[in-house]
């Protein structure tokens, strides 16, 4: 019979994860309590896997309101399968929505198949929701997204950084009065890239004005329609956005063209993804392009190194973008 981490959880008292961090030679355990699990694996006939059979991609959904307007994770999924492709693995998808009650105890039972590679869709995820993949017997990685209470492997987009070097390219083009467009419902990238907006303005000497914030919905539909009320309100207008993604800012670019507003000539428009809609719209969107089938095909190498060379820690991977320029940037 094979030994699992439930089988030496059962035996010793300890937790699942606290089995799970010892076997895997993890800080946060104690000597004595490392020791006690060890011997009680060896004493089972337990025996770590020396290879995957497949790779598990998971999708975990809050509101989807986000995931379903981006082709981000399609993209990651195809870098995912490329990957495992090549190293002799299948690919399966599992789409876990967490408002079913036994979403947590599916995912639980995710992370206890130790021959099964997971790739974690961070992107809609809180804090709250990665308490099922604390200690998992699995081999884990998470995309877009990460955690605070236990150490694991992740890959995140620089959201701070890249958001600094559009609003610093708008600057270099003259621009002085720049606005912000905002989404809501809010996900854990866009603070960080509001925060790389306000540092580039602030090391400019210019100043951030909330009248020139504009907060619309995630998706085509809902950013349009938040623009256009704003719109109605017939408010100042900056010479420049800079959005959170690049559905945001097509949404605002139509509102502001159907009023008569050209673009760029007189409100020029940054995004954030590099989605197929930035490259159909008129003006074509600038943007930022993120390497989505690259953070793929890196998800599946951390999880292979992770059963070959497993470590005492982990690693936070931050994968840079490149700034594509189109047309929806005017130089004054």
């Amino acid at each position: 019979m094979k030994v699992g981490v439930r089988d030496i959880s059962r035996k010793t008292g300890y937790s699942p994860a606290t089995v799970s961090n010892a076997l895997n030679h993890k800080r946060g355990v104690s000597k004595e309590t490392a020791e006690a699990i060890l011997r009680v694996a060896q004493e089972l006939g337990y025996q770590r896997p020396s290879r995957l059979d497949r790779i598990q991609f998971v999708v975990v959904r809050k509101s989807g309101k986000v995931l379903d307007e981006s082709d981000f994770h399609p993209a990651v999924v195809n870098g995912v399968e490329r990957e495992a492709k090549l190293h002799g693995l299948t690919t399966s998808y599992v789409t876990i929505d967490l408002a079913d009650p036994g979403s947590h105890s599916q995912l639980r039972e995710l992370c206890q198949d130790t021959t099964s590679g997971i790739v974690l869709l961070g992107t809609e995820m809180m804090e709250e929701d990665y308490e099922p993949f604390y200690g998992s017997a699995a081999p884990l990685v998470i995309v877009d997204g990460w955690c605070y209470h236990s150490f694991i492997e992740s890959i995140v987009i620089s959201n701070e950084s890249s958001a600094y070097r559009a609003v610093h390219y708008l600057i270099g083009k003259g621009h002085t009065r720049i606005g912000y467009v905002r989404g809501n419902p809010v996900i854990r990238n866009f603070p960080l890239r509001e925060r790389g907006c306000r540092r580039a303005l602030e090391e400019a000497g210019l100043s951030w004005n909330d009248d020139y914030c504009v907060t619309v919905g995630t998706s085509l539909s809902t950013a349009y329609a938040a623009a256009k009320e704003w719109l109605e309100g017939d408010p100042e207008l900056p010479t420049a956005f800079f959005a959170e993604n690049d559905v945001m800012a097509c949404g605002m670019m139509r509102a502001l063209l159907e009023r008569g507003v050209k673009v760029p000539e007189e409100v020029s428009f940054v995004g954030f993804d590099d989605l197929p809609v930035a490259t159909v719209m008129l003006p074509a969107l600038t943007t930022l392009h993120v390497p989505k089938h690259d953070i793929g095909a890196m998800a599946v190498q951390k999880l292979i190194a992770q059963v070959k060379a497993p470590r005492g820690f982990t690693c936070t991977t931050h994968v840079s973008t490149t700034f594509v320029e189109r047309d929806s940037v005017a130089q004054l």
